[in-house]
């Protein structure tokens, strides 16, 4: 049985109010203020759920922490391996030996959502995937995300990766609040790779007023999942929508519930951290045969599917009203140190760096540097992006 949750608001006559704003979710949400951490409103937040893309936030939180530690830096080369390049779309397509800058490998994740970034981050940074999904649960036992178990810092389908609304209101909190220098890349509207502009895959960036991130993810079990903050008037309130039926109806409950939020003052005494667990709390979801058997394959993708002719498009199918701000990614430029995981597995293997680029612990050669687009450097090799 669903169980949901409203906050009572009060009166200056201190006269509880039950308020129900708007139809009943059929899935997991969340909805808090991240000043307070105070809830707004909640269903499902404990329901078991397959994360998806959802799951590069702890990649991301694993990674800041590593650099807040001098373990990897900004610069620090992250190498394509055989293994991360052949992982699933989405993904950049980078041939294996490819190396990047780790910025620029976490803009790419957090952008593009791509598969074969995040497996790299997550190899370079903890040794191997294994090594780094268990950084990924320490942390979560950490931040008591008790529902929570990773196997991959990608998010691609597996029974053993899954998480609660709860929990990653937790995750989204930490990331907010002990790393805010990183805030600005979780709102960039498009990647500029090349010639390629690759635009964010949250529909609420430059969309939904004050907008400013976080995160989608899609596997078909999961359904379309999204995490979107936004500020105004000093604000901040984050939505985390788990099991809606496409990457636009996630970006309108989204803005719905942010919407609500907004409306409703922080009166509540439940907290994202004090929250007591309530419902299902082991049984994991499968959404696979209703979002996947049922529909055509163009649907089943984290970008917004093309409206039927003659009817409205959604404002979250239209494109920005303005140009869109694109940041400058690519490869090379990677100068500063090895990640400390590769240097204490002996160094790093370079036998599949494509000739003519250089290994990125000895000094580039003579002539011409990296090309440059933008603030990123660009290797002496093509960027090639999977379509």
């Amino acid at each position: 049985m669903r169980h949901r949750h409203f906050l009572k608001l009060f009166s200056a006559g201190t006269i509880a109010l039950s308020v129900l704003v708007g139809p009943a979710l059929a899935n997991p949400i969340v909805v808090f203020d991240l000043g307070s951490g105070k809830i707004l409103q909640h269903q499902d937040a404990f329901k078991r759920w397959y994360p998806a893309s959802l799951s590069k936030l702890m990649t991301a939180y694993v990674t800041f922490r590593a650099i807040a530690a001098g373990e990897v830096q900004l610069d620090s080369p992250i190498t394509v391996t055989k293994h991360s390049a052949s992982e699933p779309p989405s993904k950049m397509g980078f041939k294996p030996g490819s190396v990047m800058r780790l910025d620029n490998a976490l803009k790419m994740m957090l952008v593009k959502s791509a598969n074969d970034i995040a497996m790299a981050v997550g190899e370079n940074v903890g040794g191997s995937q294994a090594a780094f999904a268990d950084r990924m649960n320490a942390e979560a036992t950490r931040l008591g995300m008790n529902g929570t178990h990773f196997v991959n810092p990608n998010g691609l389908y597996s029974p053993d990766q899954y998480t609660t609304a709860r929990d990653l209101a937790v995750l989204v909190m930490a990331i907010r609040r002990e790393f805010p220098e990183y805030a600005s890349w979780f709102s960039i509207e498009g990647l500029a790779v090349g010639k390629k502009a690759i635009p964010n895959y949250n529909l609420l960036i430059g969309r939904y007023p004050g907008a400013d991130g976080m995160k989608t993810g899609f596997v078909c079990p999961s359904g379309f999942n999204m995490i979107g903050s936004a500020t105004r008037n000093g604000r901040t309130l984050v939505a985390v929508v788990l099991g809606e039926k496409s990457a636009v109806t996630r970006a309108e409950t989204a803005a719905r519930l942010l919407d609500q939020g907004f409306d409703t003052p922080a009166a509540g005494s439940d907290t994202v951290t004090t929250l007591a667990p309530y419902g299902d709390l082991v049984s994991p979801n499968d959404m696979h045969d209703e979002i996947c058997k049922k529909k055509a394959r163009q649907e089943q993708s984290e970008a917004p599917p093309v409206a039927a002719k003659n009817v409205p498009k959604s404002t979250y199918q239209k494109k920005l009203d303005h140009v869109p701000t694109l940041v400058a990614v690519g490869l090379g430029g990677a100068t500063g140190p090895a990640p400390k995981a590769i240097l204490d597995q002996g160094g790093q293997d370079y036998a599949d760096v494509p000739i003519p680029s250089w290994r990125p612990d000895r000094p580039a050669p003579a002539g011409p540097g990296p090309k440059i687009a933008g603030s990123a450097a660009q290797g002496d090799q093509p960027v090639k992006v999977a379509n």
